[in-house]
This record gives structure tokens, C-alpha cells and sequence, in this order.
């Protein structure tokens, strides 16, 4: 049925589908051989027997449980077994011809809280604060995944997301320290982004300049300004040019309270607050609002489009325009809601990681969404590793994240596809 309903879809023939069929039977065939290779790795040829220690309590929330310890190899059996049963469960949904969310989901976490076993054998791992660090982490992620979405669902390809968040880091550190007012810094960090995101439009809709390119030009002139700028004004004159401070943590009354939860959702920076309201009415406007069918329309066909009075390269224009002021308060996190000054190359690649969250997502804001939280988590599971001794050299550690997202995206994320006009040009009277 699925495979039907995909076929009707994107209007492909049976061969195209019966590659579909066996790519979504290969990702199954991933899992089996991803389940093995743990099973030997962390169960059956490892030694450790050492207690690991979760910490569940941070201290200003309603108690629920302090911490749980179980032995190194005990737990690792018990994530393998849930790792065993989003296989089992993905097969079954597979041969319903039904989504494989759920036995993903089981797979994954399985796995991972089965590498923590095994590695953090002997440590304590603050779990809740590890997970409130991983929405920090990821914020800046979505933010930038919700930008290429906006562009790439209007037709568009944003490689530029990478300069969009520098640049409105810079702008929003310089201007919190001028004013010293850090809500003049937030505010600045949108008009920032769209103003890089202007410079993408202009030239690849009016000029019909090859986006890709013009997107890694971009991001090559953007760290090529704010390196000179950051040489020339932000070091010698750091007390007045750098010195923006960052936000403080806000408590949502009773909701931060909550066990676990409380303080994971509920106890962050108001950048973070902003991200919640903003995914939210993306998504809702998206697929429930007049501009959304319209931006979907000129995304996938917009000729068609055209047909109905819609002006395709307006519309294209300001979505592009909108995606980089949405990244622009993604790139306030890194000084605003971060370290509260601006050093060189602090993005360090985030834009790009965004790019793969978005094909991670399948090009949706929910997908979007979890991709950029899975990348957060395994860039804060790095950091606690590190913190706590891990025996793992620490090159290692820092490829963690990295070596997790291609993973994903190259292997267990199947079959994808981008909306159909992404990234050529149109003319009107142009097929």
C-alpha cells in the first residue's frame, strides 16, 4: 500500500518502485548487521562488569528517581534487547507496507544507551543534563534546517546556511557589546541572516546565478569579513566591540518542575523558547495556510503555479529572504545564548550539519527536527564521555558526531526526495 501510495506520489514507474522496495529491504539488512557488530562489540567480547551510574536529579525539580545504576554488561544486554525489538517491530511494519518511525526509534536508542553502557562502564553519566545540553546543542541546528527547508520547499538551494548563522553571530555580539543590551543583540541577528539571504536571492532568482556555488561563495565571503573584522576590531578592542554576555537560563514556573522533563524543556535561554514558537508555526503554516500550499507549489511544479496568477519569483524572493532571518536568530545562540562573545569560525560547520538534518528529515519540519536532536545528542555524549574519563582517545570522541550524522543520512535513513524544482531557475514561459 505504502509503495503504491508513493508511486501515485511522485508518479514513477513499477521499476523505480521495486528499487524502493529492495533500498527499504537493504536499510532492514543495515540493522541486522548493526545489531551484530554491537552485540559482539559491547556484549559478548567485552570485560567490563563495572557499575554505570544515570543521574536523573539536577536538584530544583520534583524528585521522581536520583539515579539508577546497573552493571556495565547487565545493561548493555537489556538496550540490546529493545535494540532487537525495533528490528523485530520495523520488520513487521515493513511487511505491512507501514512507516518504520517507531522501530527506528527503538533501534536507535537501544543502540546508543547500549554504547553508553559499555563505554561509561565504572563512571556516572548525568543523563537529564546531558539531554537539557542536547536541545542547546541542537537549537542552532534547527534553526538552520528550518531556514534550508524554507528555501529548498520554495524551489531554492541554500548552501549559504553556514555564512547566514556566522554572520548573524557576528552582528549580534557586536551590537549586544556596542549597546550593551542583549536584547538589541536578538534582534539584530534575523535582519543579519536575511541580509546575507538577500544576496543569495537576488543573484540566483534574478541572475539565475548556479545556487550551489553561489551559496559556498557566500560562506567563503562571510568568514572572509568577519575574520577581518574580528583582527582589526573585535581583539584590539575587545571591552567595547566583544564583551555581548549571553542570556540567562528562564524557569517556566510549575512546567520546570517537572521530573526529567522539567528541566530538559522548560529550564532554557529564551532563544530556546523562540525555537519552540517558530517551529510551531512553521510547521502549522506549512501544511495548514493559504502561503504554504503556494510554497509548496512552487517548489514541486511551479509552473502550474504560475498557471494559477501565483508570481513564482516573488514568492521564491521573500521565502529566502524569511529563511535567513530564521537562521539569523540560530546564529545568535552561539554568542547570545552561548559564550556571549564572538571568536573565528564558531559556526565551525554547523550550517552544513543542517544541510544533513534536513535530507535526515526527508525535507519535513518534524524529521528535521529529530535529525538536528539526534546530532545534539551525540555532540553532548561526546562532551560527558570526555568529562568523565572515558577510556577512548579523545580524537575519537570528537569525531562521535559526525561519524553518527553520515551515518544516518548515507544508510538508515532510506529513500528520499527532494521537492522536484530545487535548485533550477524559472522563467516564466520556461519549462
Amino acid at each position: 500500500m505504502r509503495v503504491k501510495l508513493w508511486l501515485q506520489k511522485v508518479g514513477t514507474d513499477e521499476t523505480t518502485v521495486k528499487r524502493f522496495a529492495k533500498a527499504e529491504k537493504k536499510r532492514r539488512y543495515r540493522y541486522v548487521n548493526t545489531f551484530i557488530f554491537f552485540s559482539f562489540i559491547f556484549y559478548f567480547s567485552s570485560t567490563r562488569v563495572e557499575p554505570v551510574v544515570f543521574g536523573f536529579y539536577l536538584g530544583d525539580e520534583w524528585k521522581l528517581i536520583n539515579e539508577w545504576q546497573v552493571g556495565s554488561k547487565s545493561g548493555v544486554l537489556i538496550f540490546l534487547v529493545i535494540s532487537l525489538l525495533g528490528i523485530l517491530f520495523s520488520y513487521t511494519q515493513f511487511i505491512r507496507d507501514k512507516k518504520l518511525s517507531i522501530g527506528s526509534f527503538l533501534f536507535g536508542f537501544g543502540s546508543i544507551m547500549a554504547f553508553l553502557c559499555w563505554a561509561a562502564a565504572g563512571k556516572f553519566i548525568p543523563l537529564t543534563g546531558m539531554l537539557q545540553a542536547t536541545v542547546l546543542l541542537s537549537v542552532p541546528l534547527i534553526f538552520g534546517s528550518m531556514a534550508g527547508l524554507l528555501c529548498e520547499k520554495s524551489g531554492v538551494i541554500n548552501i549559504a546556511i553556514e555564512g547566514q548563522l556566522l554572520f548573524a553571530a557576528f552582528i549580534s555580539a557586536v551590537i549586544a557589546s556596542l549597546s550593551q543590551n542583549l536584547i538589541w543583540g536578538l534582534v539584530s541577528a534575523p535582519i543579519a541572516g536575511a541580509a546575507v539571504s538577500w544576496i543569495l536571492a537576488y543573484f540566483s532568482i534574478k541572475f539565475q546565478v548556479d545556487q550551489v556555488i553561489l551559496g559556498f561563495v557566500i560562506n567563503v565571503l562571510v568568514l572572509g569579513l568577519t575574520n577581518f573584522f574580528y583582527t582589526v576590531l573585535l581583539v584590539p578592542y575587545e571591552s567595547t566591540w566583544n564583551a555581548a554576555g549571553s542570556f540567562s537560563a528562564i524557569q517556566i514556573p510549575i512546567l520546570s518542575k517537572i521530573p526529567i522533563i522539567g528541566p530538559i524543556l522548560f529550564n532554557q535561554t529564551i532563544i530556546v523558547y523562540f525555537m519552540y514558537l517558530i517551529v510551531t508555526v512553521l510547521q502549522v503554516a506549512l501544511f495548514k495556510s493559504k502561503w504554504g500550499l503556494r510554497t509548496r507549489a512552487v517548489g514541486e511544479l511551479p509552473v502550474a503555479a504560475d498557471s494559477v496568477g501565483i508570481d513564482v519569483n516573488k514568492l521564491r524572493f521573500r521565502n529566502v529572504i524569511l529563511a535567513g532571518a530564521v537562521a539569523g536568530i540560530g546564529g545568535a545562540v552561539f554568542t547570545l545564548g552561548a559564550v556571549g562573545i564572538f571568536s573565528q569560525s564558531m559556526t565551525a560547520g554547523a550550517g552544513f550539519i543542517a544541510l544533513a538534518c534536513l535530507i535526515f528529515g526527508k525535507w519535513s519540519p518534524k524529521g528535521a527536527i529529530i535529525a538536528a536532536l539526534f546530532f545534539g545528542f551525540t555532540n553532548s555524549l561526546q562532551s560527558n564521555l570526555s568529562i568523565a574519563g572515558v577510556p577512548i582517545p579523545s580524537e575519537f570522541m570528537l569525531m562521535i558526531p559526525y561519524v553518527a550524522t553520515i551515518i544516518a543520512v548515507s544508510g538508515l535513513v532510506g529513500r528520499v526526495r527532494a521537492p522536484a524544482a530545487d535548485g533550477i531557475a524559472y522563467t516564466r514561459g520556461v519549462k
